[in-house]
């Protein structure tokens, strides 16, 4: 049996249901709202090559692939969705800083 917490009650809940919080989660759908994201460039791995990677995104795999797949049309690049990350050829930080930051996501651009 698991408690569901009453609107706007601030205080804490206590369930015995182990996947009590990934089903609140899922019922707030977690990945369609706004995200904090990273966003990297990164040769390491790649022979050589430049790779822009967005990391951070919680959702589902259909949700992260139709994000991916617009941010690869609107960098006119190839790329892929690999481990929840999504790999857009070249260096495009800036364009997918721009379109994500349009989208209402949160975005930092870290590493190097």
């Amino acid at each position: 049996m698991s408690a569901k917490p009453k609107s706007g009650s601030g205080g804490f809940v206590y369930s015995t249901n182990p996947d009590f919080f990934r089903e609140e989660e899922a019922a707030a759908g977690s990945g369609s709202g706004p995200q904090e994201l990273r966003v990297w460039l990164e040769k390491n791995h790649r022979g050589g090559k430049t790779v822009t990677v967005v990391r951070g995104f919680s959702g589902s795999d259909a949700e992260l692939e139709d994000l991916g797949r617009t941010l690869r049309q609107k960098c006119g690049s190839g790329g892929s969705v690999k481990d929840g990350e999504i790999l857009i050829q070249g260096d495009h930080r800036q364009r997918v800083i721009q379109w994500l930051t349009q989208l209402k996501h949160r975005v930092k651009s870290a590493g190097s």
